[in-house]
């Protein structure tokens, strides 16, 4: 089984301890070209950018990020400080995106009133990009308001969808995962991501809540449309259940149909190739670490087809407590080939 190559370990040692009232940065880089396994977390685009409760010219609270083809960053803020009841939201929800060859701001779109309900929290984001770069879409997963918030760089304006698939299911509330067992029985729609364009052109969005065992897929053909928004309950399609102890969170696909997944029940990361049944038997697991991989939580292909996860420990943060004499924090990275050779995801063409 191929190993995956710890490319480097990011420690949240003294200077990047969370704070009482902040953190200092929610967006951050590192260099590659540091040798050592702890390289220093460098605010993006500045310190300045990073000001919490700046709701119009900085970042609150980032939780995901893209890059698309055309260099450009798009970075979903929550707005919020704090965490389960302490939570306050300072900002609006925010989609924010940068020019990397400028590393400047070219947008920022709050998010409607009508995108979110009392009980939002906007988890995740997908990024679809048609034949040139105006004709880009984002996927946004409200994970605790059960909607999917479709936002037109085009038109720049957003819609919301709801469906029962977005939903929890309550038979799959119970986790064990670093030797810590509880219950997130509340969690719907939060890891999404995207198929090679189809034949007319869309892709199709795979998806499924945090507390399931079980796959959706919806064509972009549907979300691309708000006037789908009331009349598109048939067209979200039900996969085949994954099996118990199946939970994923971020999940990513190459361009080829390799779907990468990070299985946080077995501290591993899991791969599917688009060409096969959606079906046991079908998925294999590329890497699996019991003690850096707990909680794997995103997923991302780079565009040399390289595979880069992270891991957080997030159930020994929420439920526990994080040793900060450890590494608690830690970035992979691995050549997608190399994680896929001899595996049930081999790719043949």
């Amino acid at each position: 089984m191929p190993k995956v190559c710890e490319l480097t370990k990011v420690e949240r040692g003294q200077t990047v301890l969370l704070k009482t009232q902040s953190v200092p940065a929610t967006l951050n880089y590192i260099s590659l070209t540091h040798d050592i396994k702890s390289p220093p977390l460098v605010p993006y685009p500045s310190w300045e950018a990073n000001e919490l409760g700046n709701c119009e010219n900085g970042l609150t609270t980032v939780y995901r990020m893209k890059i698309d083809n055309c260099d450009r960053l798009w970075v979903l803020d929550t707005g919020t400080f704090g965490i389960e009841n302490t939570t306050t939201q300072l900002c609006p929800y925010a989609l924010n995106v940068f020019d990397l060859k400028t590393n400047t701001r070219i947008r920022r779109y709050k998010l409607r009133n009508e995108d979110t309900n009392d009980d939002s929290f906007i988890a995740n984001i997908a990024v679809d990009e048609g034949a040139h770069c105006s004709d880009t879409f984002a996927y946004m997963s409200d994970e605790l308001g059960y909607g999917l918030i479709v936002y037109s760089w085009a038109e720049n304006k957003s819609w919301r969808f709801t469906h029962s698939y977005f939903r929890p299911d309550p038979l799959a509330g119970d986790f064990n995962i670093g030797g810590l067992n509880f219950q997130w029985d509340s969690e719907g729609i939060f890891g999404m991501s995207l198929t090679p364009k189809q034949t007319d052109g869309s892709r199709i969005l795979l998806f499924s809540p945090l507390a399931s065992n079980r796959e959706f897929a919806i064509s972009t053909s549907i979300l691309r449309n708000e006037s789908r928004v009331s009349d598109s309950y048939y067209d979200f399609v039900p996969l085949n259940d994954r099996g118990p102890n199946f939970h994923v969170t971020a999940r990513v696909m190459d361009e080829f149909g390799i779907h990468f997944f990070n299985l946080i029940d077995k501290n591993a990361v899991g791969c599917w190739n688009f060409q096969n049944p959606y079906q046991p038997g079908f998925f294999d697991v590329v890497d699996y670490d019991n003690e850096a991989l707990i909680f794997p939580s995103d997923a991302k292909i780079d565009r040399y087809r390289n595979l880069w996860v992270m891991s957080d420990r997030m159930p020994n943060f929420l439920m526990s407590s994080l040793d900060y004499n450890d590494f608690n924090f830690r970035i992979f990275s691995a050549p997608v080939n190399v994680l896929i050779k001899s595996t049930a995801c081999e790719l043949y063409i």
